[in-house]
């Protein structure tokens, strides 16, 4: 079954994922970082191209002709599921199919109130299935 992890009280939501990406790509690991939103997506794209701050994480969209060659793919394609390890989901709904994956992580900004609701409705979803949820307060972070 699949697990979730939430990513309680970010300050800098993209940069909570750049790092959670980092972590993904040194642990050999294989990501799909997800968002419908194309504007988010390009923002994404242009953070990763700058973590770490002394180089870049390797990716690349879901529909480039490296994908099947790359750990850390990026899509706006709900459909598009090269692989089933690690899905991002950088959406403000769940993907309908975040099932297939191993693992989903869910990052909650720490200011946003609507970010905040509906990451409340997300995680209300996966409990009342019973699906393991991990917790982690970034606030609690030093």
């Amino acid at each position: 079954m699949t697990r979730i992890d939430f990513y309680f009280n970010a300050p800098d939501k993209l940069g909570v994922a750049a790092r959670l990406a980092q972590k993904a790509y040194a642990a050999k690991a294989k990501l799909l970082i997800f968002s419908r939103d194309a504007q988010m997506m390009s923002l994404f794209d242009r953070r990763l191209w700058e973590t770490p701050a002394t180089g870049f994480l390797p990716h690349c969209r879901a529909s480039d002709p490296l994908a099947p060659e790359t750990a850390v793919l990026l899509t706006s394609d709900p459909e598009a599921l090269p692989h089933h390890d690690i899905l991002l989901n950088l959406d403000d709904e769940r993907p309908a199919n975040f099932s297939r994956f191993e693992r989903v992580l869910e990052i909650v900004s720490r200011d946003d109130e609507e970010d905040r609701a509906r990451a409340r409705a997300r995680f209300k979803f996966y409990k009342d299935r019973g699906y393991e949820i991990k917790s982690n307060d970034l606030s609690k972070e030093a």
